[in-house]
């Protein structure tokens, strides 16, 4: 049984089709990684993972359970699928031990103290422990994205979903989220993951999928696809990317 499987998915912003007929299997522990162009559907598909964009037509589930299933409820929903996005969304109000734990203590209804506990041992994966009680203003950005990821470990999901989460970093700063991204892989989470950074995607991805016109038109083995592409636009895609020097 695939951790998330996706069958015909469909997407409309008004009349503009974005999602067309989709369908995609993920493996638990599997990497994914979708890549494309901007306006291919990739985001847009990986939010309807966990419903923050609903779908209009078709049907996702999650281990064999549908998301839209009265069983998951929003909550639920909430709790088995991590997202982390490119702009980090951190709380500035908050501290970095309170935004961790917002949302195990107001949904989960989980203690401050076992709460605290629980992000304590997650920042100490991305050796942040010592920031608990900074601000985000005062994190770099690099250190702002460790936190993301590490807020969306709190429910101990079974998927992460990952959106362009180095778009937003320096240069320098990438790396550093890539090999936590690497140390994830490791544990055996299970990955959906968003990037425009060919490299990356061709070291961590079990498999790669190609997205044009809001269609997965090509997927297999980053080996393989990225050295022998078989649809045109996969090809004129990568031929692109080749020419500015990004792969």
């Amino acid at each position: 049984m695939s951790a998330v499987a996706i069958r015909g998915l469909t997407k409309y912003f008004g009349t503009r089709l974005v999602l067309d007929r989709v369908d995609l299997d993920v493996a638990a522990h599997e990497v994914v990684c979708l890549i494309g162009a901007s306006g291919s559907g990739k985001s847009t598909l990986l939010r309807c993972i966990n419903r923050l964009v609903e779908a209009d037509h078709g049907l996702i589930s999650l281990g064999g359970l549908s998301i839209t299933d009265p069983q998951f409820g929003r909550t639920g929903l909430q709790q088995r699928v991590g997202i982390v996005f490119q702009s980090y969304n951190l709380f500035p109000h908050l501290t970095v031990l309170d935004n961790l734990t917002l949302a195990p203590r107001k949904v989960q209804r989980i203690s401050r103290a076992q709460a605290d506990a629980r992000a304590r041992e997650v920042l100490a994966l991305f050796a942040m422990d010592s920031f608990a009680a900074s601000y985000p203003e005062q994190l770099s950005g690099g250190q702002q994205q460790r936190v993301a990821i590490a807020r969306a470990l709190m429910t101990d999901p079974d998927v992460l979903l990952l959106d362009e989460v180095t778009a937003a970093l320096d240069p320098e700063l990438v790396g550093e989220v890539l090999r936590i991204i690497h140390d994830l892989k490791a544990r055996g989470l299970t990955m959906v993951i968003v990037t425009h950074e060919m490299g990356f995607a061709r070291d961590v991805a079990d498999r790669v999928c190609f997205l044009s016109q809001g269609r997965i038109v090509e997927e297999d083995s980053p080996a393989r696809l990225f050295t022998t592409p078989e649809h045109p636009a996969t090809q004129a895609f990568l031929a692109r990317l080749i020419a500015s020097g990004r792969v």
